[in-house]
């Protein structure tokens, strides 16, 4: 066998028993459809259960995955989603690994991505209606000022 993994040698079963023609474990293959730097790093997404296998939560990276199931990914704040279609025995270049998979995410236009960032920080950041809740340092300033000179 060649450097290059050829879809012809992905239906031969591996020795270790990881890897078939019918399936194949997720953590070794978001690592060899490059979803994530390290295997361990996969695995370590698997087990905080921030993977799903159609639509059910897997907590193992040692579950198997087949030909047609979609995968849902959370990474860095967003939402992967990806329907297998192929394996391969190890891991290849970003052309090999793109075989490996559909992608079916819903992409975000940047004008809503922003607005979305936006109205996160601003309940993130403690911003109130002017107003209303218990007064901030400056408007107590500014009220006591108010009294003073008053």
């Amino acid at each position: 066998m060649g450097r290059g993994v050829a879809m012809t040698d992905v239906a031969q079963t591996s020795g270790n028993g990881t890897g078939t023609a019918t399936g194949q474990r997720i953590d070794k293959w978001l690592w060899h459809a490059r979803t994530a730097r390290t295997r361990t790093l996969a695995a370590t997404l698997v087990a905080e259960g921030k993977v799903q296998v159609n639509g059910i939560k897997i907590e193992k990276p040692a579950h198997v995955v087949r030909v047609g199931d979609t995968i849902t990914v959370v990474m860095r704040q967003e939402v992967h989603i990806l329907r297998v279609t192929g394996f391969s025995e190890r891991r290849g270049s970003a052309s090999v690994a793109g075989a490996l998979y559909l992608d079916l995410t819903v992409r975000v236009s940047p004008e809503v991505r922003a607005a979305e960032e936006l109205l996160r920080r601003t309940m993130s950041d403690g911003l109130r209606e002017p107003g209303s809740g218990r007064p901030t340092k400056r408007e107590r300033r500014q009220t006591d000022r108010f009294k003073q000179g008053a």
